[in-house]
């Protein structure tokens, strides 16, 4: 599970920015919303242009340094504050791995060139590289079991970095250690690295309104053709009827082979021509959470419900609860019907200030906020005012 994230100096966070998932209150009800004593499922609000999507962005750039995967940037992008002179921004991520406190930080510019890498367990520093120097300053990997590999190799490679960068605006010569070890050490299967990879693996941005405007012919032949599989049919129109879309589907074969899905009605109506913004929304996470994706570590889901009524925004809520109970889930939305404590807690509520702050609702008022409270109507009421 993720405890604790910060970033400092990324796109419109000029100072330090903290999401502590490990800060919970006492409530004893919806408790499904926290996990290990760590928060699970959470809703974030934020005016417009707070940051809310660059944050979601920002958790989830662990995976191009673990991974090497582009995920945002291209060549000409920034990633640094426009008002900031330093040089790099700066990424703290505290996980619990199994009992196990893992602490990764690394400092990146513009270029995506790491500045700096290091690697903490359980108060234990493993190593610690500094890419500007070309230099590893700590060397604990015998701690890990890696203390075999080709450590000098490493330094070798790094001290002859020239700062070549492709077309995605990755460099080409520079690995962050971790990778290194990753895919050089025979690390023992209980390896909490191993656990950590996994973990990053699985994490997920999603943007609904950039999943819509993407769809393709090409992506709509592809789900169609899953949804041929088995039960898959029956069990995305068993989703859509959960969500509140009362319909009926049904797959015709087309001449060049593939299937094309259909509303069943009186008359069979093309489901990708006639389906509504919403409809199409459900689409696209039920294809990336359910049809394409094997559970899920942490989802980070941007506007969420940008085309949902209200209610169906309260039962895609409830099914999240339900369906990834192992999961983290952030939300963001501004839809104020979901500031309940019928679906979240006043520590599962979260506001994104203008000055770059994430406060819980618990922790934005002096009053002791109980059950009973009426969290929405006190947020339009201005409790939470100057915490936005």
């Amino acid at each position: 599970m993720l405890k604790l994230f910060k970033v400092y100096n990324y796109k419109n966070f000029k100072d330090t920015i903290e999401f502590n998932f490990g800060k919970i209150g006492g409530y004893k009800f919806n408790s499904e919303c926290i996990n290990s004593g760590t928060i699970s499922k959470g809703i974030l609000y934020g005016r417009n242009a707070t940051g809310k999507t660059n944050l979601g962005m920002a958790i989830v750039d662990i995976k191009n340094i673990i991974l090497g995967t582009p995920l945002f940037y291209r060549r000409k992008g920034r990633i640094l504050n426009a008002d900031s002179d330093d040089r790099y921004a700066s990424f703290y991520y505290e996980f619990d791995i199994d009992g196990k406190n893992v602490i990764y930080t690394y400092n990146r510019n513009n270029r995506n060139e790491l500045c700096l890498e290091k690697l903490i367990i359980d108060k234990e520093e493993i190593f610690e590289v500094n890419f500007e120097k070309k230099d590893l300053i700590k060397n604990n990997l015998a701690l890990i079991n890696a203390e075999t590999i080709q450590i000098d190799k490493y330094i070798e490679v790094i001290k002859n970095v020239q700062g070549d960068i492709d077309e995605d605006g990755v460099s080409q010569v520079q690995v962050p250690l971790l990778r290194f070890i990753l895919n050089n050490a025979a690390l023992p299967l209980d390896s909490p690295l191993l656990k950590l990879e996994d973990f990053v693996e699985r994490m997920r941005f999603h943007s609904v309104t950039q999943q819509i405007l993407r769809t393709s012919m090409r992506t709509e032949e592809s789900f169609s053709d899953y949804l041929s599989i088995k039960d898959n049919l029956k069990d995305f129109e068993k989703f859509l009827n959960i969500m509140g879309i009362e319909c009926s589907l049904k797959l015709v074969k087309t001449i060049e082979g593939h299937n094309e899905l259909f509303f069943d009605y009186n008359s069979l109506i093309p489901f990708f021509d006639t389906a509504s913004s919403g409809t199409l929304s459900l689409v696209a996470f039920y294809r990336r959470y359910i049809a394409f994706m094997n559970k899920p570590s942490f989802i980070f889901m941007d506007e969420f419900d940008a085309f949902f009524h209200y209610e169906m925004s309260e039962k895609l809520v409830e099914y999240l609860k339900e369906k990834y109970k192992d999961c983290q889930v952030i939300l963001t939305t501004h839809n104020t019907n979901l500031m309940t404590n019928q679906l979240m807690r006043p520590d599962c509520v979260f506001i994104l200030s203008r000055d770059g702050r994430i406060t819980a609702l618990c922790d934005a008022t002096d009053r002791e906020l109980r059950e009973g409270h009426n969290l929405e109507k006190l947020y339009i009421g201005g409790e939470f005012e100057k915490y936005e």
